[in-house]
């Protein structure tokens, strides 16, 4: 019986150059999610909202995820979780059928909302940096000190299906709130949209796969093979002839030690074939 105890031949480590200090994302939760989301209503502009409502029938044919805006807030009294709200904003196209004439396009936006718990872990240090995402002087920056970052990763969604509801044949008339747009998703559209008052709704129903994750910053000791270099050379596409001054130029090499910091080569050993490890070009 062969011994399935064996496991691959430990990698050579010889051709380790140094150990470097990496700051990243350390994933301390995720999940993903195959939402059905059904009877999604659509916003339309001004002039698709006429149409719709001169129309008999309507069939929606191309959905496109615009945005997604993220919140985190702590969960109370559970300490190290917490609730990840994230909103969806499509873009959705639909042909409606005029009587007498030809199919008429319009556009409109639907939202959808959901809300996760997730686990983020525990800290006490708030992390302040000067990139322009976390050092405006906001209240949502300020407070956000300390929380996990979260990041949702979504496919392209499909349409699953549409139908067209007359607003008079159910009871929300007048119950349905107004919901915020951003400034940002509302320029994406040619016109206005009608929020309310339309006498007929597009409702379509949409199938999406997404992935959530909340990362904290942390810090790792890694060991480096090499120094990630591109080898290959960026041609001139501008199409003038190589004159003289750039010939001598061509026959200079290329300064590595002035893009990545200089070791004493003596130090470092020689590199070493290592089977079954990627080495990074």
């Amino acid at each position: 019986m062969q011994d399935t105890s064996q496991v691959n031949p430990a990698c050579d480590l010889r051709a380790i150059r140094e150990a470097v200090c990496v700051h990243t994302d350390k994933i301390t939760d995720s999940c993903l999610a195959k939402d059905c989301i059904e009877d999604l209503h659509v916003y339309l502009t001004v002039d698709s909202q006429h149409a719709l409502d001169c129309s008999n029938a309507a069939r929606a044919r191309f959905v496109e995820l615009l945005h997604v805006g993220v919140q985190v807030e702590a969960v109370p009294f559970n300490t190290g979780n917490f609730t990840v709200d994230v909103t969806f904003y499509y873009r959705i196209i639909a042909d409606a059928s005029v009587p007498g004439g030809r199919p008429v396009t319009i556009t409109g936006l639907g939202i959808f909302s959901k809300r996760m718990v997730l686990f983020g872990g525990e800290t006490s240090a708030k992390v302040f940096s000067s990139r322009m995402c976390k050092s405006c002087l906001c209240k949502q920056s300020i407070q956000s000190g300390s929380l996990p970052q979260a990041v949702v990763e979504v496919v392209d969604p499909i349409i699953l299906g549409s139908r067209v509801q007359d607003v008079c044949a159910c009871n929300c008339c007048c119950t349905a709130d107004t919901p915020q747009i951003p400034d940002a998703i509302l320029e994406c559209f040619e016109g206005d949209l009608v929020l309310s008052g339309e006498c007929k709704r597009l409702l379509v129903t949409i199938g999406q796969f997404s992935i959530t994750r909340l990362e904290r910053d942390t810090q790792l000791l890694l060991p480096t093979f090499d120094y990630c270099i591109p080898n290959k050379e960026c041609p001139n596409a501008g199409g003038a002839a190589a004159e003289n001054p750039c010939e001598v130029f061509s026959q200079i090499d290329f300064p590595i030690d002035a893009f990545f910091p200089s070791k004493n080569n003596a130090c470092i050993p020689p590199s070493q074939s290592c089977t079954g490890c990627a080495r990074t070009e």
